[in-house]
């Protein structure tokens, strides 16, 4: 009788054991999946020091997939957070001559307006958002418009850069599928910016 009981204990242990380790396989399996998925658009960041100003962009890149992004997935003449997931950021610790406006030294949430030949672009204060749900065009503390180029290669990652032009000059550029928009500054002197 004690065998007997003692057989089905050890039965018991072993079948909850290997349901356990099922348990865990499975959950591992899970965990993959999800990886794989964020892998999809990664998480990244490009930056470059140019005359003393520390540049550094953080976003996430999507890839094209065979998909349509310009005009599909991503359409035209509406606000595009300029990335996936939560709004690209931009960080510089110096003033920057951006067209005729000053983006001073700060962290900003950077927004699009793809148009066929012409983008919109917007740096907003409000650099911690979201996606585009909460945007507010109020809080954009710079905007211009850029012209588009079209590319003979698809690119499929969404890539930034930053480069530099010249001594206290450089360009922000986004590629992506088949489109390229470039933004020029320049660092502000310290001399400029204790005038203004």
């Amino acid at each position: 009788m004690k065998t007997t009981k003692y057989i089905i204990y050890v039965l018991l242990v072993l079948f909850s054991t290997s349901g356990m380790q099922a348990q865990h396989e499975n959950h591992q399996a899970e965990k993959v999946t999800t990886q794989n998925k964020e892998v999809l658009s990664p998480h990244t960041s490009t930056m470059a020091i140019i005359d003393g100003a520390h540049i550094h962009i953080d976003y996430s890149s999507p890839r094209v997939r065979d998909r349509i992004i310009f005009g599909g997935l991503v359409g035209y003449n509406t606000v595009w957070q300029a990335g996936a997931h939560k709004a690209t950021w931009i960080e510089t610790n110096k003033d920057l001559v951006i067209g005729d406006e000053i983006l001073p030294a700060g962290k900003y949430a950077f927004f699009t307006v793809p148009g066929k030949e012409n983008w919109k672009v917007m740096f907003n204060s409000r650099w911690d958002q979201h996606g585009k749900d909460e945007y507010d065009e109020k809080e954009n503390v710079v905007v211009l418009e850029v012209h588009s180029e079209t590319l003979e290669n698809v690119q499929e990652a969404l890539t930034y850069e930053v480069q530099k032009i010249e001594n206290d000059e450089g360009v922000i550029s986004l590629t992506w599928e088949r489109k390229k928009i470039s933004i020029p500054f320049q660092v502000s002197a310290d001399e400029q910016r204790m005038n203004d």
